[in-house]
């Protein structure tokens, strides 16, 4: 069967640095971090844990109705306007053609976390007859596919990964195989994450996965340095739309990327921890490079996991270093999550936009904080200052809890 060719035409984003693609471009190529003070609830100095990447100052119901946004967890209202912001972006008539050519494919890590805690409260307070009708459908991982769906008419395929971390990757890649077989035309792809709540970072600190640097939090999300204790929580989501070539074609779309490779991989070894020597994560790149047709020599960026913590960090070196021998030392590696926090469910999204955009404007984004790299950490990770390159194939590497790894590769648009 001959395969079509998928292009990105259409890109949005809602995060902690940025409320659009054009500011939080803006802010990661200048390296502000969107980190600081949890204001969502309060804490005292008996919470480990006293701050993370909120999007602060951002009023949803500038393009979505307050009677529906109410009736949505915060994951979800993310999630549907980075999508709205993709829709008008690709320039695309949701009005016109066939809806079930069309589709979405966007997931969460952990889904309407927010709804739960707050109305299993409500439940321990007031009782069950209390309990509102619409959190079921607040606190479902599907949540945001289905309102993306109903929002533009996508009657095609509609669904939502949850592999933790490597959720919006795995969303993008399942997107891009029904486009090349020809099941669907257009395809919404993303992920969407909304947890920073008492849970969450209660729980992530309780498994000593979060940065304490509560002293310094601009300063805490730190991958590669030799002083990184851990990730820092954030929010946001992205979307992108990806759209047969063909038919981006025929409606003069304008192309930002081509999508030309993606691979997956499990490690199999442990439920929250990577392999040590990064052997899933190799495997990932290496399958999505076959995927692409390429040669390692050829990959010029890779925008990395890059969690800042200790062994996540170790691992993807590594995993780096094995599948690109000699090369490893000409090749760039950064991690935006220096700016941005990790967003679980929604970093694929966001830092496949990140990929994107530094293939097509040729620049790449700093890894900011990076100011001692690890023993061994011998490898081009753009530190601090953003740098000027230009390169033909960028990788985005996703992985996450339960073993779960994916690396998908953007190819400069060429016609």
């Amino acid at each position: 069967m001959q395969l079509r060719r998928v292009v990105v035409t259409g890109l949005g984003v809602v995060t902690d640095i940025g409320h659009d693609v054009p500011s939080m471009w803006a802010s990661m190529i200048e390296g502000r971090s969107g980190i600081g003070p949890i204001s969502y609830f309060e804490q005292g100095e008996e919470w480990g844990v006293r701050f993370a990447g909120e999007v602060r100052d951002w009023d949803p119901t500038k393009v979505i109705d307050v009677r529906e946004s109410k009736r949505m967890d915060r994951f979800c209202l993310l999630g549907l306007a980075a999508a709205i912001e993709a829709a008008a972006d690709c320039g695309y008539d949701f009005n016109a053609g066939d809806p079930y050519r069309r589709g979405v494919a966007i997931g969460s890590g952990v889904g309407g976390i927010e709804t739960i805690e707050t109305h299993h409260l409500k439940l321990l307070q007031t009782g069950p007859r209390k309990v509102s009708p619409f959190v079921v459908p607040r606190l479902m991982v599907n949540a945001c596919a289905g309102n993306v769906s109903i929002r533009f008419n996508l009657r095609g395929a509609n669904i939502a990964t949850a592999t933790a971390c490597a959720t919006g990757s795995h969303s993008i890649g399942a997107a891009y195989h029904l486009i090349q077989r020809g099941d669907a035309d257009l395809m919404f792809a993303g992920g969407a994450e909304g947890a920073v709540t008492p849970i969450c970072v209660s729980a992530f600190n309780a498994m000593r996965a979060l940065s304490t640097r509560n002293d310094d939090p601009q300063r805490a999300s730190r991958p590669f340095d030799r002083d990184r204790d851990g990730f820092v929580l954030a929010e946001g989501a992205a979307v992108l739309i990806l759209e047969d070539l063909e038919h981006a074609k025929a409606r003069g779309a304008k192309i930002y990327a081509e999508l030309v490779g993606f691979g997956s991989s499990g490690d199999a070894i442990h439920i929250a921890a990577p392999d040590e020597q990064g052997m899933g994560a190799a495997k990932a790149m290496e399958f999505a490079m076959r995927d692409a047709q390429i040669n390692p020599e050829e990959v010029g960026y890779i925008n990395a996991h890059g969690t800042s913590t200790p062994l996540g960090d170790a691992a993807e070196v590594a995993a780096i270093k094995g599948v690109f021998g000699a090369h490893a030392s000409k090749l760039s590696v950064s991690s935006t999550k220096s700016v941005t926090g990790h967003t679980l469910g929604a970093a694929g999204g966001i830092e496949s936009v990140a990929t994107i955009l530094a293939i097509q404007r040729e620049v790449l984004p700093p890894t900011i904080n990076l100011d001692n790299p690890d023993e061994g950490f011998n490898l081009d990770f753009v530190p601090n200052q953003a740098k000027p390159k230009r390169v033909d194939y960028g990788i985005n590497n996703s992985f996450g809890f339960g073993g779960h790894n994916t690396s998908m590769v953007f190819a400069r648009f060429t016609g």
